[in-house]
């Protein structure tokens, strides 16, 4: 891959990790729950689940799923749905006394690493705006001259590399604010403004038409 396309392909990354999306809110939702070190299985969940995208649409199966309207509803009708379902448990989350621990003063149950990492797969790689977004991007940096599975190992390791660092940065900025949000009607509010953004997101999710 040449330097100049690799470069604007970071540039293009770059955007598309910075634009807020439901991994950034899961991202800043986990990081004001759990602190920055533990939110750290969140965002590798959100990476395999991005990873996964990023390869489907490489393989030429995001256009497939774009072209097909059975597999882009269904797509985006399970996308939709749990991130209702998810915003939904975010905004009925019980509030907890505050302890030392950041789990403890979080809006929602405690989960294990295994959970946060499933639950951060699972909402990019249920996100169908991020196989056409992909499907539409990645064509233009993939060179037909070159090897496909080369190109497409660099333009992963660039994604990933790109998005945990922003994911991290949303995280980061949520935890500062774990000192302010100690009480009881400002967690509750927290839980209420994440749970809601997630909702609506899913909301949005039925209205996305392929034709975007």
């Amino acid at each position: 891959m040449d330097l100049h396309v690799w470069l604007a392909f970071l540039v293009a990354s770059c955007v598309i990790a910075v634009s807020p999306g439901s991994g950034a809110v899961l991202s800043m939702s986990h990081g004001l729950s759990y602190g920055v070190r533990r939110t750290t299985a969140t965002i590798v969940g959100l990476q395999l689940g991005l990873a996964v995208i990023l390869l489907v649409a490489g393989l030429g199966v995001g256009a497939v799923l774009t072209a097909s309207a059975t597999a882009f509803t269904v797509i985006k009708v399970v996308g939709a749905c749990y991130l209702l379902w998810l915003g939904w448990r975010q905004w009925r989350a019980p509030v907890a006394k505050v302890g030392g621990d950041a789990a403890e003063s979080a809006g929602e149950p405690d989960l294990t690493a295994r959970q946060r990492v499933l639950r951060g797969f699972l909402t990019n790689v249920t996100n169908p705006k991020g196989i056409v977004f992909m499907a539409a991007v990645l064509p233009q940096f993939i060179q037909p001259t070159r090897p496909l599975w080369l190109q497409l190992l660099v333009l992963l390791a660039t994604t990933v590399m790109v998005d945990v660092t922003v994911m991290h940065g949303y995280a980061w900025l949520a935890a500062r604010l774990q000192g302010v949000l100690r009480s009881v009607r400002a967690r509750r509010a927290q839980n209420r403004v994440f749970g809601g953004v997630l909702m609506a997101m899913g909301a949005f999710l039925f209205m996305f038409k392929r034709s975007a």
